[in-house]
């Protein structure tokens, strides 16, 4: 079997993208103010690829270690329903999620960039990184996005979910119409 084809096979099972915030839905930098207020950039592109892979049926979650408001916004803005942070030890709330859900782990596909997502990027029907990941995670996941953290990682993944499960023609047409 071609890379290519087991990545799509993986791909096909999901119907869970749970995703890692700093360097995956951001580029993996923190902004403070004078004042001390916390900034995040977040790629618009990425929270379109999300708002497809949810309008086509396919759930999202966000497990980070940092707690942050603009998260919060952000996560709210784009309907994203499991929401957990300020979790260092992101495997129980893994498994929990898991559980909660009743998916099997072939189901669920997970991007991190950093050696704390390896519990879960190890169990993962499909695990994914950002180009730009810590040098330990990128020979040890499924699938490295062409694209960095916080500029198009996400969406790069969104699609490979979307294309493997024959969903993405119909939000191409959607847009062609």
């Amino acid at each position: 079997m071609s890379f290519e084809t087991e990545i799509t096979q993986k791909a096909s099972l999901i119907k869970l993208l749970l995703l890692d915030v700093d360097g995956v839905l951001t580029e993996n930098q923190l902004f403070y103010g004078d004042n001390g207020q916390e900034y995040k950039a977040f790629f618009t592109r990425d929270g379109h690829g999300m708002v497809m892979l949810q309008k086509s049926g396919i759930d999202i979650g966000i497990i980070t270690g940092r707690k942050s408001p603009l998260t919060e916004k952000r996560m709210q803005d784009l309907k994203v329903k499991h929401l957990y942070q300020g979790v260092p030890d992101k495997l129980p709330t893994f498994l929990a999620l898991a559980e909660k859900l009743n998916l099997e782990m072939q189901q669920i596909a997970y991007v991190g960039d950093d050696i704390l997502d390896l519990p879960i990027l190890s169990r993962v029907g499909l695990s994914a990184c950002p180009k730009d990941s810590d040098i330990e995670i990128i020979p040890r996941v499924d699938y490295v996005s062409r694209f960095s953290g916080g500029r198009g990682c996400v969406r790069d993944i969104c699609e490979l979910i979307l294309k493997s499960q024959n969903l993405w023609q119909a939000h191409l047409d959607f847009y062609l119409r």
